[in-house]
């Protein structure tokens, strides 16, 4: 399935960006080993998250592409489940594979994200910035767009 989305600021705390104590290298930083000992290695893309506003669309989790359970990355929360989905990012007539990364809202503490916005891991992508449109295309069976 086919979702268009417009790119925006996220909370800057993934890739370190944000004035965030607590995580100066970014939570993915500190992330990244557990989900490399799970299997999933996240080398490729840059460590931090492309936001992508795709409203009025929202999501049902279907088959993720890896499931992660009760992950304990930091001391100043408790362990977090994480989603990741399989995606292709199209922008200017290029397509770029990443994963939809998504802590699971139900043990998600912090910096809580809108229904309607998807955090991408990507590879970096050459004048992406906030603002601008692309087009996800994603597995129906991984995860469902609707409009609500």
């Amino acid at each position: 399935m086919k979702v268009n989305g417009l790119i925006c600021k996220g909370h800057g705390v993934a890739s370190g960006l944000s004035d965030s104590h607590r995580y100066p290298k970014g939570t993915l930083h500190e992330q990244l080993p557990h989900f490399m000992e799970r299997g999933l290695d996240l080398s490729s893309c840059f460590l931090g998250t492309v936001n992508l506003d795709i409203s009025p669309y929202e999501f049902v989790i279907g088959n993720p592409k890896y499931f992660f359970e009760a992950i304990p990355w930091s001391d100043y929360i408790p362990p977090e489940n994480f989603y990741f989905f399989d995606v292709a990012l199209s922008f200017e007539d290029k397509e770029y594979k990443g994963f939809i990364y998504m802590p699971d809202p139900l043990t998600k503490v912090d910096h809580i994200q809108e229904k309607a916005i998807l955090e991408l891991i990507m590879p970096k992508i050459p004048g992406l910035a906030y603002g601008m449109k692309a087009c996800i295309e994603v597995e129906d069976k991984q995860l469902q767009f609707f409009k609500p």
